[in-house]
């Protein structure tokens, strides 16, 4: 699967391999920066974000491929990570000297909303940040 994927395209289909954390982000940049001119504080948000959401599905899912969405409407925007496990990701309590389990704590921090929806054939893992209108 070819990583250097459109980054135009709102929706994309990555391999369940470490590289597509950086198409991810890449997706997320470009349609946040340069496409909707929106904030680089909102930018990099969004762009840690995903990389958060896409490492849990790398760790978690067994996933072979999952898909991106990127999408904007009137004052938000919306990330979505559909992988096929139906095991649904926990918000747990994170010390401060633990190395790992931050990525949702920081997806709940950052994000405006957040959640996990089931599928037909897995599950979508979100978030939205408010963008203006």
């Amino acid at each position: 699967m070819d990583l250097r994927c459109d980054a135009t395209a709102g929706e994309v289909e990555l391999p369940g391999r470490p590289e597509a954390a950086a198409a991810a982000r890449r997706l997320t940049r470009v349609h946040f920066h340069n496409r909707w001119g929106l904030s680089s504080e909102l930018t990099d948000n969004a762009v840690l974000l995903i990389s958060e959401l896409v490492n849990n599905v790398l760790q978690h899912s067994g996933a072979v491929t999952f898909t991106v969405r990127v999408r904007r409407r009137r004052g938000w925007v919306r990330i979505e990570v559909r992988d096929p496990s139906r095991s649904l990701p926990c918000l747990l309590p994170v010390g401060a000297l633990e190395p790992t389990g931050r990525g949702l704590c920081l997806v709940n921090h950052l994000a405006d909303r957040w959640g996990v929806d089931l599928l037909p054939r897995g599950k979508s893992t979100w978030f939205e940040l408010r963008a203006g209108s």
